[in-house]
């Protein structure tokens, strides 16, 4: 039985890596910040390792690598936005933390590390046509620069000491257990707002174009790279089709029964006008497949939702 170590797996996508894992008969070690943070990994909670500690404290993460075979890296502090207000901290936070993960991962032996990268921000401007990885990288935010620095030490690692990697370039992952707050996802924060009856704030006019993927095919994804041996190291994770901001407030009226107003607010200039991934070489090389339509996705990700506002209204009743 092979140990993975899943770091951030109490995250959003995380949690759902983990839960397919154990499923597949991995051995899973956790490693989250903070035990509250575990809520998500109730289903498996008591088949699963559970290792608390801060992913920028270098003994932590040590004794967390200390004896798997792979390591899936998902670990990481905020968004393409914020990022730009502090990119030292951006820097500090998750490439140097990073790079002490990588050397750790080296010392230990570890098999392969399977990092979470960002297609929607590695890439930069395109032209508005699905993207193969072998488009050109031009990040505008420090949060995209990161991650592809990330990219670029991995290879660097693999050269000088043979640390072998896999990167999946994620679209705009959703479903449910997403965050409805803050400013990463806008699926989960339009559903929110939806379920509230309040107005949804879009940034420009609407017509900013995502490539949504659902976050079960996301963890599909994780599953069949491990110890993937393609000749390639970098695939998109996304579904090929573009949806604009103002198509995706339509669908999820549609899927709801719910209408709402929708309120336009200047753009920013962090967000690209344009990002679809091209899958075809994870179809080909991981046998991916992104099999949930986004009306399919959407409805389950409304209906977690829901219940947990149903399930937090009745828990503050409980004396």
């Amino acid at each position: 039985m092979k140990t993975c170590l899943v770091l951030g797996g109490s995250g959003f996508i995380g949690s759902h890596v983990v839960e397919l894992l154990v499923a597949e008969g991995f051995q899973v070690r956790v490693f989250s910040l903070s035990a509250s943070s575990s809520r998500r990994l109730a289903s498996v909670a008591d088949r699963v390792e559970l290792r608390q500690g801060d992913f920028r404290n270098p003994e932590s993460l040590a004794d967390a690598v200390r004896g798997c075979d792979y390591v899936c890296h998902l670990a990481g502090t905020g968004a393409p936005a914020s990022s730009n207000r502090d990119v030292i901290s951006d820097v500090e936070t998750n490439l140097v933390s990073t790079l002490r993960l990588l050397e750790i991962c080296v010392r230990e032996k570890v098999r392969q590390i399977i990092f979470c990268s960002s297609g929607g921000t590695v890439y930069g401007p395109s032209d508005g046509k699905p993207i193969p990885e072998t488009h050109p990288t031009a990040p505008i935010s420090s949060y995209g620069i990161t991650k592809l620095a990330i990219e670029k030490y991995l290879e660097l690692f693999r050269a000088l000491y043979g640390l072998d990697y896999s990167i999946l370039r994620v679209a705009n992952a959703y479903g449910p257990r997403l965050p409805v707050e803050g400013q990463q996802g806008v699926v989960g924060v339009f559903l929110d707002s939806l379920r509230k009856a309040e107005p949804i704030v879009v940034w420009g006019d609407g017509l900013v174009m995502r490539d949504y993927v659902y976050v079960g095919d996301v963890a599909r994804a994780f599953r069949a790279a491990l110890g993937q041996r393609s000749p390639f190291r970098i695939f998109n994770i996304g579904t090929g089709t573009g949806t604009s901001l103002l198509e995706l407030i339509g669908l999820m009226q549609q899927v709801t029964g719910d209408r709402v107003n929708v309120v336009h607010k200047p753009a920013r200039q962090v967000d690209i006008p344009v990002n679809i991934l091209d899958p075809s070489r994870a179809r080909q090389y991981l046998g991916y497949e992104p099999c949930t339509s986004l009306e399919t996705g959407l409805l389950k990700t409304w209906n977690w939702l829901v219940y947990e506002a149903k399930r937090h209204q009745l828990s503050a009743h409980i004396p």
